[in-house]
C-alpha cells in the first residue's frame, strides 16, 4: 500500500477512484507537522503547493494537476519524479483560443463597448481603427471592423497535444496552418524557423510552457516581425512574450492581441495593460471549465495506482517539461 496526499480540501466525488491499494492522507493547506507520503497530487495552487511542500516526507512521485509545471519545478528537487496533466486541459483550452481568434476577428470588444455606450452609429470611430489596418481604404461598402478566419494562415507556437486541439477546432473555419514546436517533424517546423514564418501568419497562437528557452521568445523583436495587424493570442505561459514590448506593439497599433496570461499574475490593478488597444484579456481562465479538475483527479488516480502496481507511470517531466 502506498500513502498518496491530496489536499484537504479536495471533493470526495474526485477520490472515489481509488482503491484499497492506496491509503490517502488528507493535507492541510499550512501542516504544522510533517507529513510522510509516497505520491502527491500536488494543489491546483501553487501557493498552497509551496506551503504544503516542506513538511512533506518521503515523496517519491509528484502528479501535476496542470500541463504546466513551472512552478513545481522551483521546489523540488531533482530525484523526485514529477508527472505533468497533458491531455487534461486540451477541450477548455482549445474552446478558449477558438473563441479568442473569433472575437478579436469580428472585433467583439470594440462593438461591446459601443453597446455599453448605447451607440448603434459607430460606424465613423470604427472605420478610423480599421483603416489603421494596411490595405484598408475608406468607402461606404468598407467592412468597418469584421474580418474572417477563412483564408487567414494560423501560426501555431507549442505545438503539442492542447496546439492539436485548436486547431482541430479552428480547421471548419478554412485557415491554412503553420506549426511550430521544440521537435521538427513532417508538418511541424523547429523554433529556429519562428523568424521566418512570423511575417506570413495573420494570427499566431501561444501555447508554450515557459521555460528558459520560451522565457521572453515572444520580445520586441519578434513581435515586430509580425504583420501590421495581425492578431497575437496566448493560453500558455505569460512570460513567454515580454510584456513591455506588448504594450508598446499594441499602443502603436502594430498588431492586435488576446490573452488569458501575463507577466505578471495577477496583473496589478494600475497596470497600463489593462487599458491597451486592442486587446482582450481574461484572467487566466482558459483551462477552467465545471469538467477540469473531475479530468484532472481521474488522470491523478490513474497514475497512483500504476505507482503502487509498479506499472510504468505516464507524463513524466523530462528537463523544464
Amino acid at each position: 500500500m502506498i500513502r498518496v496526499g491530496v489536499e484537504v480540501s479536495t471533493e470526495e466525488s474526485f477520490l472515489g477512484g481509488f482503491t484499497n491499494e492506496v491509503e490517502l492522507v488528507r493535507i492541510p493547506d499550512e501542516p504544522a507537522s510533517t507529513i510522510d507520503i509516497d505520491f502527491w497530487i500536488a494543489p491546483f495552487s501553487s501557493a498552497t503547493a509551496r506551503k504544503q511542500w516542506p513538511h512533506l516526507r518521503g515523496v517519491r512521485v509528484v502528479q501535476s494537476l496542470f500541463a504546466g509545471v513551472d512552478a513545481l519545478l522551483k521546489i523540488l528537487p531533482p530525484e523526485v519524479i514529477l508527472c505533468d496533466a497533458r491531455g487534461v486541459h486540451d477541450i477548455p483550452t482549445a474552446e478558449w483560443a477558438v473563441t479568442a481568434v473569433l472575437a478579436m476577428q469580428k472585433y467583439l470588444p470594440f462593438y461591446l463597448d459601443l453597446q455599453r455606450k448605447h451607440d448603434w452609429d459607430g460606424k465613423e470611430d470604427a472605420e478610423k481603427i480599421y483603416l489603421m489596418q494596411p490595405g484598408t481604404k475608406a468607402g461606404v461598402n468598407l467592412p468597418a471592423l469584421i474580418d474572417e478566419v477563412a483564408e487567414s494562415t494560423i501560426l501555431i507556437v507549442g505545438y503539442g497535444s492542447i496546439g492539436q486541439a485548436i486547431e482541430a477546432r479552428l480547421t471548419a473555419f478554412g485557415p491554412k496552418f503553420l506549426r511550430v514546436a521544440r521537435s521538427a517533424r513532417p508538418g511541424v517546423e523547429p523554433v529556429d524557423r519562428l523568424d521566418d514564418l512570423l511575417p506570413h501568419a495573420d494570427i499566431v497562437v501561444l501555447i508554450m510552457p515557459l521555460t528558459s528557452e520560451t522565457h521572453h521568445l515572444f520580445n520586441a523583436e519578434r513581435l515586430a516581425l509580425m504583420k501590421r495587424g495581425a492578431l497575437l493570442v496566448n493560453a500558455g505561459r505569460g512570460a513567454t512574450v515580454d510584456t513591455d514590448a506588448l504594450l508598446k506593439a499594441l499602443e502603436q497599433h502594430h498588431i492586435r492581441a488576446a490573452i488569458d496570461v501575463v507577466d505578471p499574475e495577477p496583473l496589478p490593478t494600475e497596470h497600463p495593460l489593462w487599458n491597451a488597444p486592442n486587446l482582450l484579456l481574461t484572467p487566466h481562465v482558459a483551462s477552467d471549465s465545471a469538467h477540469t479538475a473531475r479530468r484532472a483527479f481521474e488522470l491523478a488516480t490513474q497514475q497512483a495506482l500504476r505507482f503502487a502496481r509498479q506499472e510504468p507511470l505516464q507524463n513524466i517531466v523530462v528537463g523544464e517539461y
